[in-house]
């Protein structure tokens, strides 16, 4: 599932093409990705049509692009959601699902499609969710945010009875790491995944989400991690931050520190990867 570099990387790709648009128009495809609007596709599409875009926000990794009247369409890409500009004219990508036509669009203009393979993602209107949509303001801030607290959020970590893990993919806790870059923060602070949050003391807390935060910046700068098409930025591009991953998806694989075998272990119906030298169980 896409992590906060990804989802940063579609909300950068989209400002430029969507900001100050206006929907003509919206085809769907498929009704799927529009079950969370609950007055059901028909009224999607009446709503949307007539409407403009402003700069599109994110939040952890939720996706909202905002309108000029104050609503909101809420988006959350799941495990394979891309949106995608393409001329209004190009042929239909396989999985495309809706599509979104703007009023300057004639003549095989620009046209937004929420492409998505699995059908885990999915698009909604939020009334009056320009500035934070209500239906994710339960969703903490994320390292990237201007407003994000690092003393508040060690210490609410340091008050959990967790593992250190199961703390960093609690997304009221901090909100944007998923699995790789949990992972990844962790073997750069050199700590066992279930190192037990209430025996951290103020020095590791800190430097553990200091290391989140530098970790999904550096993957930010390349666009993220692409493992396979799944996720793709507006344009098309893949991420490279996998060519840099230390410990995720790394099994069998030589530690960059020490040298040791990375290992995998069954952890929250997934898996965690870390160095069993570099980051030793207590």
């Amino acid at each position: 599932m896409p992590e906060l570099p990804e989802v940063e990387s579609v909300r950068r790709g989209l400002a430029g093409g969507l900001t100050g648009r206006t929907i003509a128009q919206v085809t769907v495809l498929h009704p799927r990705p529009l079950r969370r609007h609950l007055p059901g596709p028909d009224d999607f599409v009446a709503q949307l049509a007539g409407r403009t875009f402003t700069e599109p926000r994110r939040r952890g990794k939720y996706l909202w692009l905002p309108f000029a009247d104050g609503d909101a369409l809420l988006a959350h890409l799941g495990m394979s959601g891309q949106f995608r500009f393409h001329a209004a004219d190009a042929p239909l990508q396989r999985n495309t699902r809706v599509l979104v036509d703007f009023t300057d669009g004639a003549d095989g203009g620009l046209q937004l499609r929420f492409v998505d393979q699995r059908m885990f993602g999915g698009l909604s209107l939020s009334e009056g969710g320009a500035e934070l949509p209500p239906e994710i303001a339960h969703i903490a801030r994320d390292p990237l945010d201007p407003e994000y607290d690092l003393d508040a959020v060690v210490a609410r970590l340091r008050r959990k009875r967790t593992g250190i893990k199961r703390a960093l993919l609690d997304q009221q806790l901090i909100s944007g790491i998923g699995n790789i870059y949990a992972d990844e923060a962790l073997w750069q602070a050199r700590m066992h995944y279930a190192r037990a949050t209430d025996t951290m003391s103020r020095r590791a807390a800190v430097n553990v989400l200091t290391a989140a935060a530098q970790v999904m910046t550096e993957a930010l700068a390349v666009g993220g991690t692409s493992f396979d098409a799944l996720y793709v930025n507006v344009n098309g591009d893949s991420g490279y931050f996998d060519r840099s991953l230390h410990a995720y998806g790394r099994e069998g694989e030589p530690c960059d520190r020490c040298g040791r075998p990375i290992k995998r272990e069954a952890f929250m119906n997934r898996s965690s990867y870390f160095c069993p030298s570099c980051q030793r169980k207590r």
